[in-house]
């Protein structure tokens, strides 16, 4: 089967199942690495645990995208 005989026959697919193909390649290219996804986890948790008890210092998303803007302005 050519390329394009199967993208046409995957974009034939009803929504659902495209979605979970895409998944599924996706996840082929790039497999899990349970050590990794644990270590990831872990701080996830560990930064919720911060903003939870107030801990954090939180900078709004704003200020963040105009220090991100600043940034490259300056480094072009």
């Amino acid at each position: 089967m050519k390329t394009d005989e199967l993208l046409n026959e995957a974009l034939a697919l009803p929504v659902e199942l495209r979605a979970q193909l895409v998944d599924a390649l996706l996840r082929s290219l790039n497999p899990a690495q349970a050590e990794i996804d644990a270590s990831w986890a872990a701080e996830a948790e560990r930064r919720i645990d911060e903003l939870d008890a107030g801990e954090a210092a939180l900078i709004p998303g704003d200020e963040v995208f105009a220090r991100l803007r600043s940034r490259k302005a300056i480094r072009a």
